[in-house]
């Protein structure tokens, strides 16, 4: 890989040898990897022995999860905040183990719409709650560095399964946990 991101050096009219690029490509390399780490872990291995049975049948929600993640269409990053909530049956997860599943996805190049049904469709499938919602919001550096250049841009996806889709009751209430009557949490 070093050998490629010296020739991407070249090409963009820079001398890899001159005294600030020494060592860039080994570092790019490193940070390329650790940025891409996710592509190493599966969520089974990430969830692992952190589900519970319990009697519980509130919703749960883990809200302001940061994450950094890289488009796959410009490999610019993007970053924001993610939002977990579900109405376990029977199975709940241990807290951290949601914001690790968050990271695993996000350490991956990706679109923040598929980034938000992966989140959600893996706490779906592995404890089968009645419902689960995951709201991320985010900058694109795709958007604010080039292109159209729109500095305060977020995008706002969102990901709602079983009563979380169907009631709009238990989506009200998922909404106001995480964004407080309008007001952002984080």
């Amino acid at each position: 890989m070093q050998d490629l991101i010296e020739k991407i050096l070249v090409g963009l009219g820079e001398d890899p040898n001159r005294e600030g690029l020494q060592g860039t490509p080994r570092r790019m390399e490193q940070a390329l990897r650790f940025l891409t780490s996710g592509y190493g872990q599966k969520p089974e291995e990430v969830l692992n022995n952190a589900l519970f049975e319990v009697q519980y049948d509130e919703m749960v929600v883990v809200s302001n999860i940061d994450f950094y993640s890289m488009c796959e269409h410009h490999v610019l990053p993007f970053f924001g905040k993610c939002h977990v909530g579900y109405l376990p049956d029977k199975k709940v997860i241990g807290i951290s183990k949601i914001a690790r599943l968050v990271e695993m996805y996000s350490r991956r190049l990706q679109v923040q719409e598929r980034l938000t049904t992966q989140i959600a469709k893996t706490i779906e499938d592995t404890i089968k709650p009645l419902g689960v919602g995951v709201i991320i919001e985010a900058q694109h550096m795709c958007m604010m560095m080039r292109g159209v250049q729109k500095q305060n841009s977020r995008a706002t996806t969102s990901s709602m399964r079983g009563t979380f889709r169907k009631s709009v009751q238990t989506r009200m209430e998922f909404l106001d946990l995480v964004f407080k009557n309008g007001q952002r949490n984080g």
